[in-house]
């Protein structure tokens, strides 16, 4: 009897799988199409900081792709994979210094390939079986590492720092409006946070039914952290208006210039406030420590033996920063980004409470999941957002916790703020150039370029506050936006370095935004002469632009 011609199909589909049972053949033959991909994908290195070719993006033609009746090859599938990464920003190229996003290690990356083979869902250990453990062990390393006691605390993996935050407000909803979660919201809710904070605090209010125009932005000062006296003023008002606070979020390390707020002064204010107008409710404190986290590794680091040998400069900057950070174990939760300053892919992003009995609060009845959680001892799917959560961030930030070690990120991160003070140095020794973020210090600089003829000493404090230069701000402002391109389209020609820009640094007093220019330094293969490069290549953009002029 003639065999189905489905099955000539299963046969190839088969092949297109890893073997389930040991196959020697069949697995040198998945090990090598890996091979192969990789070889194509190094093949599109160069001293361009991008891969392969930067081409245009034609989304009219990708909107026509369809599926195909036949089936493809592994091999033509393979080819056309890695076809998409023409043009991809490298970020472990010293030329590339956009923004907070990392290289990657090699244990991270096969810390997410090995979840990508077998495929766990975290929602149970009856569907992860030890990719739970290696969650549980990550959470104790991570709690310890900023100061929480382990035994007490938990946390699980989410879908981003956005998520993390969502968490932990969340968390306050239920403890300031017990049953929100069967209930609703109401309108009496508000959410604090500073003006420098992470725009998710907008997307999570509306997300949760808070609204946007219940977030309460509070003033920072030029450290880039909230003013403890205006944000007591604005949680006086709301209480006393009836409103309930349902989270104050502190920012450990803001995305644009590494602006960390005073943790510690914040939860003693919160803790005044609850006695003060005795309420019935604690609000709830998260600290979105998604880039700030990793400097936690400091906080036993004798900055005076200095035994790693940092320059004075550089353990000025990482004690600074050090002194804000080893604050985090005073949060009620707390989000992590290995993905970021912990060298992981994405996703990995880490949701941490200081007690594990709030994630009670979230806990739904086993009744509403019932073809769920029939065996296994551990089940995050009861109290998660997500019923799927994988587990390459969980792996991939094993990997770089059992990679480094607490010396490992200490020397990473101590040669990233060295050779971001390093730039410090040479951008303060031009007439033309001037550092915003001086008091921060993290891995980025935000800067301005002027033109000839122009006071940088006095120009940034004239334009931020005295509202008759708001002309020149704004004409400062288009500027450093022609810089910016320049410095983009040679960096694309293999020339210079590729840096990023930030349309608002912040606002003037006067309502403005302050364009600046960022480098943000992750790369471990930059050094002393990748700093030189990038400012002789915003020097030699001036005098282009001025030449067009």
């Amino acid at each position: 009897m003639k065999a189905p011609v489905f099955r000539k199909h299963l046969t190839e589909i088969r092949n297109a799988f890893p073997q389930p049972v040991s196959d020697p053949q069949h697995d040198s033959y998945f090990v090598f199409s890996i091979l192969r991909a990789l070889d194509r994908v190094d093949s599109m290195k160069s001293e361009v900081p991008i891969l392969g070719k930067l081409q245009p993006l034609n989304y009219s033609t990708a909107e026509d792709a369809h599926v195909a009746d036949e089936m493809s090859t592994l091999e033509i599938v393979s080819r056309n994979l890695v076809d998409e990464l023409h043009g991809m920003p490298i970020w472990g190229h010293p030329r590339t210094q956009i923004n907070v996003v990392p290289p990657t290690t090699i244990p991270s990356i096969i810390g997410s390939l090995l979840p990508a083979i077998y495929n766990p869902n975290l929602v149970s250990d009856d569907t992860a079986h030890a990719f739970e453990l290696a969650e549980a062990k990550v959470v104790a390393m991570t709690a310890e590492l900023i100061g929480y006691d382990r035994k007490l605390a938990t946390g699980v993996f989410t879908f981003g720092g956005t998520g993390t935050t969502l968490y932990g407000v969340k968390i306050g909803i239920e403890k300031a409006l017990p049953d929100a979660m069967v209930n609703g919201v109401g309108s009496n809710a508000v959410l604090i946070s500073s003006k420098q904070s992470h725009y998710c605090r907008l997307n999570v209010a509306g997300w949760l039914g808070i609204g946007e125009k219940n977030v309460i932005a509070v003033p920072t000062s030029l450290r880039n952290e909230m003013h403890l006296e205006s944000l007591e003023s604005a949680a006086k008002q709301a209480i006393e208006s009836g409103k309930r606070i349902v989270a104050i979020i502190a920012t450990m390390g803001t995305t644009d210039a590494f602006g960390i707020d005073d943790l510690g002064a914040i939860v003693a204010l919160r803790d005044q406030l609850v006695e003060d107008y005795d309420l019935d409710y604690v609000p709830h404190v998260h600290a979105d420590a998604v880039i700030g986290w990793a400097w936690s590794v400091f906080r036993d680091y004798d900055f005076e033996e200095n035994d790693l040998g940092f320059r004075p400069r550089t353990v000025r900057a990482l004690a600074g920063a050090t002194n804000y950070i080893s604050k985090l174990h005073l949060a009620d939760s707390v989000g992590i980004d290995f993905h970021k300053t912990g060298f992981a892919p994405y996703i990995s992003s880490l949701f941490l409470v200081k007690d594990a009995a709030d994630v009670n609060r979230l806990v739904r009845g086993r009744e509403q999941m019932p073809y769920l959680f029939q065996t296994g001892e551990r089940h995050p799917g009861v109290f998660t957002l997500e019923t799927s959560r994988g587990a390459g961030g969980v792996l991939s930030a094993m990997a770089n916790l059992q990679l480094f070690g607490k010396v490992g990120l200490r020397s990473l991160l101590g040669h990233l703020v060295e050779m971001a003070e390093l730039l410090r140095e040479h951008l303060d020794g031009h007439t033309n150039t001037t550092v915003l973020n001086h008091e921060n210090f993290g891995t980025v600089t935000l800067f301005r370029v002027y033109p000839d003829g122009v006071d940088t000493w006095k120009i940034k404090d004239r334009e931020r506050t005295d509202e008759s230069a708001k002309d020149e701000l704004l004409a400062h402002n288009e500027y450093n936006r022609r810089i910016f391109h320049h410095l983009h389209d040679q960096a694309l020609q293999g020339k210079g370095v590729r840096i990023s820009m930030t349309d608002c640094y912040r606002h003037t007093e006067y309502g403005e935004p302050i364009v600046a220019l960022k480098s943000y330094m992750l790369s471990p293969f930059i050094e002393e002469e990748h700093v030189e490069l990038l400012v002789s290549s915003v020097l030699k953009a001036r005098e282009a632009i001025s030449h067009d002029d």
